[in-house]
């Protein structure tokens, strides 16, 4: 009988690796902070998140979809209405995944300053 390994992510073949990188993704993490606001209707999230391809909005919805962390509402009416939104698990990580866009936003300085020297520093 196999023994089931608790999940690490330091492992290759573990599942958390998939889910992380779902939720840490550049447009995973931009939907995720807008839902925290409101729900959205798709074309309003994707002007919303400036810079997202239509293919690129649908490709990250459905993968958040599928790990539980945003709800899909479609409703029967003409012309058709799809809102998404946060689930309470999509809540916690997006909190999460918000407090760090928030502290990059503020590391931007710090940041360019380390590249400059940097970039000056190498021949």
């Amino acid at each position: 009988m196999s023994e089931l390994l608790a999940p690490d992510v330091n492992r290759t073949d573990c599942p958390s690796r998939a889910i992380l990188e779902h939720v840490t993704s550049r447009w995973a993490v931009l939907v995720l902070a807008a839902l925290l606001e409101r729900s959205y209707r798709f074309s309003e999230l994707r002007r919303h998140v400036g810079g997202v391809s239509e293919k690129m909005l649908a490709q990250t919805l459905q993968a958040l979809e599928r790990d539980g962390f945003v709800h899909r509402d479609a409703k029967p009416v003409i012309p058709p209405r799809v809102d998404y939104s946060l689930t309470s698990t999509g809540r916690d990580v997006a909190e999460q995944v918000h407090a760090l866009a928030r502290w990059v936003e503020s590391q931007v300085p710090t940041v360019q300053s380390a590249q400059s020297r940097y970039d000056a520093a190498r021949p």
